[in-house]
């Protein structure tokens, strides 16, 4: 009887000890696993069951580079910096993810492949919108003082919305003291529906790129750059994430990013034909 309860006590721990190895060892030599969240397009998003985008175009060619397969799992993007830095699920994060300084206490940056600029989403005529010194149109700040202000939870659209005093170590609200509201939603989709509808927002908060694909499927919307000032637009840097350990990942992603950067005659790169293929300018769907 000993014998049997030593047998079955063997067998249960090593259960237990191999079912910890996989999930230590969930992302495999053989794979890349990738965390985003897919409701950011063009950057990532859905095409029926398949998530497609920028990002996803991006960590295909690592995925090539290293002879690795790559797996897109869609998750909240408030947990893609952590989960990266934790290395147990996956190797790293894709997502439209700004390099903040917070950030880069947990996890490695990749180069930057993108400059974003803050937007505003609006009904037509509901702010004043101005002429910047480089011909953009845009809208100060100070012009969502006392409204409610829809944002994706935990990207920089909603820390700079932030209405306290203290933002998350990287930025301090921009609306702090102000009146505004914040309200959040789990992706940027949502918040401009509620816009739409009329359901306790009166603008919607979001990186430019995702801001010019939602709103121009309605007409009644707009979406313009939010300015500091005359010149000075709330600007950050697009990166991807990935666990500290995984330096040659890091390099094969920092490589295929350098390729993808190199101008043309043009003056354009790849990196600018994915967004317009994922803005639907071609009919080329592939990644």
């Amino acid at each position: 009887m000993k014998n049997l309860i030593k047998s079955i006590t063997f067998i249960i721990l090593t259960i237990i000890i191999l079912g910890a190895c996989f999930t230590l060892c969930a992302c495999g030599s053989d794979r890349i696993v990738v965390y985003t969240n897919a409701f950011f397009a063009p950057f990532e998003y859905y095409d029926g069951t398949d998530i497609v985008g920028v990002d996803v175009g991006i960590m295909n060619l690592v995925g090539k580079k290293l002879n690795k397969k790559v797996t897109i799992k869609n998750v909240d993007f408030g947990v893609i910096i952590d989960e990266v830095a934790s290395g147990k699920l996956c190797d790293c994060g894709a997502a439209g993810i700004t390099i903040t300084q917070s950030r880069l206490e947990k996890v490695n940056f990749s180069i930057p492949y993108y400059t974003s600029v803050q937007y505003v989403i609006f009904e037509q005529g509901d702010f004043t919108t101005l002429t910047a010194d480089d011909g953009n149109e845009y809208v100060l700040w100070s012009e969502l003082a006392g409204k409610k202000i829809g944002t994706q939870l935990d990207t920089t659209g909603d820390v700079y919305v932030d209405i306290e005093i203290n933002g998350d170590g990287d930025y301090v609200g921009e609306l702090a003291g102000t009146g505004a509201e914040s309200i959040q939603y789990d992706n940027a989709q949502l918040a401009v529906q509620a816009l739409v509808n009329g359901k306790n927002v009166d603008a919607v908060v979001i990186d430019q790129m995702p801001a010019i694909y939602l709103a121009k499927n309605y007409p009644n919307l707009r979406c313009v750059a939010l300015y500091y000032d005359n010149e000075t637009a709330t600007t950050e840097e697009y990166a991807i994430a990935v666990n500290k350990s995984q330096n040659k990942l890091l390099d094969a992603i920092n490589e295929v990013l350098t390729e993808l950067l190199v101008k043309d005659e043009n003056g354009e790169s790849e990196i600018d034909r994915l967004i317009a293929k994922h803005f639907g300018i071609n009919d080329d769907k592939s990644n």
